[in-house]
């Protein structure tokens, strides 16, 4: 027997992967190779437009994002994974259509992904290694989930995971776009899957005009620094007037181009456990949230997504959702509370909001 991985083992190599990452709670898992040059045209142009804000670190690393050899040395191929989120019996447009409660992205109600996602995929490397244990080559991987420059949609495209939306989503046709992905690197010469050519989204534009601030600025273009996701999340700083009246109740997150694509009514719920909802975060009030003081928020946030945004700028968005919302005089009672928090950013919001309720 050869001691080589030769292309028959690789083939069958390859599909023992995706057995393997099916059997660790993965959806779909793909292969492809590195050229990346078409994808990393279209960020460069993206780049140039500033359409990514405050978000440096989208053109931090030279071309690291689209030559992912240079991330980590002899990547000579890339195996990606799919992994559903969507939590059954969520309620989505229900919370949306009521302002006073408070609208949480749905990939963040639960445990933070990247942890667990990290996990499986560097189980999924381990037995990649005790598979090729005794052939003459040494591997050489690398898992990542969402956390290093890595283009991760065009990745999933190019292993055939689906196309890439005119919300810049990637869209897989049984499974809508309510999944996270991940990928290993690798050095093992592993069989490439074909790329996913068909853009299915036809003549169908209803994320465009869907979209709440008008971020969706050209087919599969977004300006992130009109998008909700960001302004929630990314943004540091003051949100922008013209754009807090438009944000609804929407506090972390928004998935208003998902909700109306047609794709999504193929959405198989997520059977992982970690991704229920946490502290009734899907159901929340504006006003339970807005009272919750900063150990609060750390308590009921750890081990989620939305710890990320800090207690400040938690404040900071519900007050432009109690502004946005019917006037009570509970709100107005909670927001006065607020006037005179140490955070000069959250009293611009809540002195904002203050006053769009008395124009009510």
């Amino acid at each position: 027997m050869s001691n080589t991985l030769t292309p028959e083992h690789s083939r069958q190599l390859a599909q023992e992967i995706k057995t393997w990452g099916r059997q660790l709670g993965f959806a779909q898992v793909g292969i492809t190779d590195i050229d990346l040059k078409e994808h990393g045209e279209r960020l460069q142009a993206w780049l140039a437009k500033n359409y990514h804000g405050e978000m440096a670190y989208m053109a931090d690393h030279g071309d690291m994002r689209y030559r992912p050899e240079k991330l980590h040395p002899e990547t000579y191929r890339i195996i990606t994974l799919r992994m559903d989120y969507m939590a059954p019996e969520v309620q989505t447009i229900r919370v949306l259509n009521n302002p006073n409660q408070a609208y949480i992205s749905r990939y963040a109600l639960g445990r933070d992904y990247h942890k667990l996602m990290r996990k499986r995929i560097t189980q999924l490397g381990k037995k990649i290694e005790q598979a090729i244990e005794g052939l003459n080559i040494t591997p050489n991987m690398r898992a990542f989930v969402d956390s290093a420059p890595v283009l991760e949609r065009g990745l999933a495209q190019k292993s055939g995971m689906g196309w890439i939306g005119k919300n810049a989503m990637l869209i897989n046709p049984k499974a809508g776009s309510y999944f996270f992905l991940g990928e290993l690197f690798t050095n093992l010469p592993l069989p490439i899957d074909e790329p996913y050519t068909d853009m299915n989204c036809g003549s169908c534009s209803a994320c465009i005009p869907a979209c709440p601030t008008g971020a969706i600025v050209d087919n599969h273009i977004v300006d992130g620094r009109k998008c909700i996701s960001y302004l929630t999340i990314e943004l540091k700083t003051a949100i922008p007037v013209e754009l807090r009246s438009k944000m609804g109740n929407r506090i972390f997150g928004c998935d208003d181009c998902q909700l109306c694509c047609p794709w999504n009514k193929f959405t198989t719920p997520s059977q992982e456990p970690d991704f229920t909802p946490r502290h009734n975060l899907d159901t929340a009030t504006l006003l339970e949230l807005f009272a919750w003081d900063e150990k609060t928020f750390l308590n009921k946030t750890e081990g989620t997504p939305i710890r990320r945004a800090g207690h400040e700028r938690w404040l900071r968005n519900i007050a432009v959702a109690l502004g946005n919302g019917p006037y009570s005089q509970e709100v107005m009672q909670a927001l006065n509370e607020k006037k005179d928090f140490p955070s000069e950013l959250v009293q611009e919001h809540v002195a904002w909001a203050i006053e769009q309720q008395r124009k009510i």
